[in-house]
């Protein structure tokens, strides 16, 4: 059953010395995380993990408790093993988070309910975070920067002979589970349940020693050990596909579960083999949104960046709005890595509808110039609109941008490159370890909430206080 809160419990008052050891920022995120409607945002997705959660059976964590846990869990870069080590080894992080002396959930069991927590929700979360920062007067919400960047996501640099051997090992081990599930009811031989790894394994070193090499013998050997790669990734391929036949014949839990893998982990597999097919024995070229780039997280994306030292990254286009006073007012994980022209019109929908209104500055870079996004803007109401022109300016355009508020609105753009850098620095945005799309989703927004919240703890930590009672009044 769905519990709200612990019985508030003060271990201050136990050891009394400790409050000293409270940080100021620490102190303005803990009166934050107070607030009723992100606790219930949190909460309805929360109750639908089960149909009867918020009526009958066991007490669940308090919602307040993994609200909390999950924000100092970005907060200090941990895993979900180290906050609940550190969280119970701490008194202030245990009054913090409002264990105070229960038990800290598990690692597992955080786990299980961060991901109960949709993207929607995170969404609504950051704007109802903004929204506050608007009540405490760290934002107005006049001054709107706009960019993209890439999170990474956790794969080995793709290759065809490294995508067939990911799909040998990963259905083999499939296969091998299923044995134990299926044992001898199953009416397969046990040539079906063979693994191939240490023969694929053989075939991928000889692949890489062939690299190193040139010439027509080394390209005449390479083909025939490709050759061999697709011959041992076919025959698991058919093996996995009898299997995958026999379990449905199961009718339990074990079994649906393998099927729901074997579901997800074959298709991808055929499509690597006729990938390699192509691009290798064919000698074709494969339009870049038709790759598979790694089987675990399939919705990666080739990312052509053209930066020194990274001139293709391998992951998702992230797409931010920020306003003064360093708050990210909206991000979204963009669904293709397109011109970033095309993403303008939802930003100014989107800060329009957090703020009331559109912004008296918008400022981006050439990336963002387009004719029709400078009419746009325009006609949106916004005022004073920095889209240095992308190719040869005009001499009415370069008279533009050396105007003195231009080139104020441009220098103001600069700072989102920064605000990107402490987002990859200090809040992970710069590989996500979780899996899938929504894990992407999610760990974006994690980042994102927390750290608008800090920026605004820090913010009014840092004020007077005279003036942080006369914001929060």
């Amino acid at each position: 059953m769905i519990v709200d809160r612990y019985a508030p419990e003060n271990l201050f008052r136990l050891v009394p010395k400790l409050w000293a050891e409270f940080e100021p920022e620490l102190q303005e995120l803990d009166r934050l995380l107070d607030d009723d409607r992100l606790f219930q945002q949190a909460k309805a997705d929360l109750s639908r993990r089960h149909r009867h959660s918020l009526r009958v059976g066991r007490h669940s964590t308090p919602v307040e408790v993994i609200l909390r846990m999950l924000v100092v869990r970005r907060l200090y870069g941990w895993s979900y093993e180290a906050t609940e080590h550190f969280v119970g080894d701490s008194l202030v992080l245990r009054q913090f988070c409002r264990v105070y002396l229960e038990p800290v959930p598990d690692d597992t069991t955080l786990i299980r309910w961060a991901h109960c927590i949709g993207a929607a929700t995170l969404e609504r979360l950051n704007d109802r975070v903004v929204e506050l920062a608007r009540s405490l007067k760290v934002t107005r919400g006049r001054q709107l920067r706009v960019d993209s960047t890439v999170v990474e996501t956790t794969v080995h640099h793709p290759t065809d002979s490294g995508l067939l051997g990911d799909g040998v090992r990963g259905l083999g081990r499939l296969v091998h589970r299923a044995k134990t599930v299926l044992g001898a009811a199953g009416g397969l031989s046990q040539r079906v349940f063979q693994r191939h790894t240490r023969s694929m394994r053989g075939l991928l070193q000889q692949v890489h020693r062939l690299a190193r090499r040139k010439g027509e013998e080394a390209a005449e050997a390479m083909q025939q050990a490709y050759g061999k790669l697709l011959k041992v990734a076919e025959r698991t391929q058919t093996q996995a596909e009898q299997v995958q036949r026999a379990l449905l014949q199961r009718t339990d839990r074990v079994a649906h579960r393998l099927r729901q893998q074997f579901d997800r982990f074959l298709p991808l597999t055929k499509r690597v083999i006729r990938q390699a097919t192509r691009r290798v024995l064919l000698g074709e070229q494969v339009p870049a949104k038709e790759k598979v780039l790694s089987l675990f997280e399939p919705h990666t994306q080739v990312i052509q960046r053209h930066k020194p030292g990274k001139v293709v990254e391998f992951g998702r286009k992230l797409w931010l709005d920020e306003v003064e006073g360093g708050l990210v007012s909206g991000w979204r994980v963009l669904p293709e890595a397109g011109p970033d022209y095309l993403h303008l019109e939802d930003s100014l929908d989107g800060h329009r509808q957090r703020f009331g209104g559109p912004p008296v500055m918008l400022a981006g870079d050439r990336g963002v110039f387009s004719p029709a996004n400078e009419r746009l803007a325009q006609q949106a109401g916004v005022k004073q609109v920095a889209l240095p022109v992308a190719g040869k300016a005009t001499a009415v355009q370069q008279e533009r941008e050396r105007t003195p508020w231009f080139r104020r609105a441009f220098r103001f753009r600069a700072g989102i490159e920064g605000r990107i850098s402490v987002l990859k620095r200090a809040y992970g945005l710069a590989r996500c370890p979780e899996h899938g799309e929504a894990g992407m989703e999610r760990w974006v927004g994690w980042g994102v909430i927390t750290h608008n919240l800090v920026k605004i703890a820090q913010t009014a930590a840092g004020r007077p206080p005279a003036v942080r009672r006369a914001a929060s009044a």
